[in-house]
């Protein structure tokens, strides 16, 4: 049975991690296939949306600790000797992540820990099962957010709120979350999949040139000077003006009819 599970369809690809046995805690060989469908699914012309979720009643219980011991997970060699220091992170799904411009949607079936909290709050919007947990337990067990948490956790919280969460590291429930604005929604869980489908269909409705360029640039702008992002929003405005889809959206409007968008 294969760990991860990759399918497309109405302009969504699915990302399943598939290991509802360990609560889908990501194995070595998880790492580099989770990230080469990540950017399958970015360079696909006819993906929109990339929804990541999980099998089973867990998203993910973070790294496999029992590879970690055997020296087959995160950062180990050939020789199963763990060199941090030698481990190429640009290609690690985290970054992988980040970087790509095609929205993200989480849907967080079930609890997500460690690296999977990681990974949950690298996707742009999170849609969660009521049942649904965080569990930011890094200082419990000796280490801190290793996969982007302490960058993404402050930017969604604020400096305050992210640190009680990071050094005491305690479970969130979904309604928690919700409040916290640390997941988008919360719904039954036997409504998720309805949930998370009608998100990535209202997305995957719009311009795919203009979604990905507006992602790309919030994501600059979370490192850049406002008058340099100006200039950076006016270079990316100027090719969507010669779009078809930027014709076919005034086109739309003039006409009072929903747009039919191609991404060209």
């Amino acid at each position: 049975m294969a760990d991860l599970l990759y399918e497309t369809g109405d302009a969504v690809a699915t990302i399943t991690l598939n290991r509802p046995d360990r609560l889908n805690a990501i194995s070595g060989p998880m790492l580099a296939e989770l990230s080469q469908r990540l950017i399958e699914a970015d360079r696909d012309p006819d993906v929109r949306v990339i929804v990541l979720t999980g099998a089973g009643r867990g998203f993910c219980a973070g790294l496999d600790l029992q590879d970690m011991a055997a020296g087959q997970g995160l950062g180990a060699d050939a020789a199963g000797t763990h060199r941090p220091g030698e481990l190429d992170l640009r290609s690690a799904p985290p970054v992988v992540l980040h970087e790509v411009d095609t929205p993200t949607i989480c849907a967080l079936n079930g609890g997500a820990a460690g690296y999977g909290l990681d990974l949950a709050l690298g996707c742009d919007i999170r849609i969660a099962a009521a049942g649904a947990k965080l569990a930011p337990a890094f200082t419990k067990r000796g280490v801190l957010p290793e996969s982007g948490g302490t960058w993404l956790l402050p930017r969604l919280l604020g400096w305050a709120k992210a640190s009680e969460l990071a050094f005491t590291g305690d479970t969130l429930t979904a309604e928690q979350c919700l409040e916290l604005g640390l997941v988008n929604q919360v719904v039954p869980g036997d409504e998720l999949a309805a949930a998370v489908d009608a998100m990535a269909a209202r997305i995957a409705a719009n311009a795919p040139l203009a979604v990905r360029a507006t992602k790309r640039m919030m994501r600059m702008a979370m490192a850049e000077p406002f008058t340099e992002h100006v200039h950076h929003v006016y270079l990316q405005l100027l090719p969507l003006f010669q779009s078809k889809d930027f014709r076919e959206g005034m086109a739309a409007f003039l006409e009072r009819r929903e747009p039919s968008f191609e991404g060209r």
